[in-house]
C-alpha cells in the first residue's frame, strides 16, 4: 500500500497552491483531498516496491527451478528412449 507520508506530501503540496481565499477553508480542503486520495488509493491494487523487489526474486528463483526440472526431464525422456 502507499506510504501515509506520501499521501500527506501531495495533500501539503495541493493545499499550498490554493489560492490565499482558500486558507479559511484549508483545514476541510485538506481533509477532502486526503480522503479522495485515500479512497482511490485504496481501490487500486498497489505494492510498495519492497513487495514487488520480493515477488520479483521468488519469481525469478522459480524460474530458475523450473528450467532445471525441464532439463532433469528432458535427460529423462532421453535415456528411457535409448534404453
Amino acid at each position: 500500500m502507499l506510504d501515509a507520508k506520501k499521501i500527506e506530501d501531495v495533500v501539503n503540496s495541493l493545499s499550498s497552491a490554493l489560492p490565499s481565499g482558500f486558507s479559511t477553508m484549508q483545514e476541510d480542503v485538506e481533509k477532502n483531498i486526503r480522503a479522495a486520495l485515500s479512497a482511490t488509493f485504496s481501490k487500486l491494487d498497489l505494492v510498495t516496491r519492497e513487495e514487488f523487489d520480493v515477488q520479483t526474486q521468488v519469481l525469478h528463483r522459480t524460474r530458475e527451478k523450473l528450467e532445471t526440472l525441464e532439463k532433469r526431464v528432458t535427460e529423462l525422456e532421453t535415456s528411457n528412449k535409448e534404453s
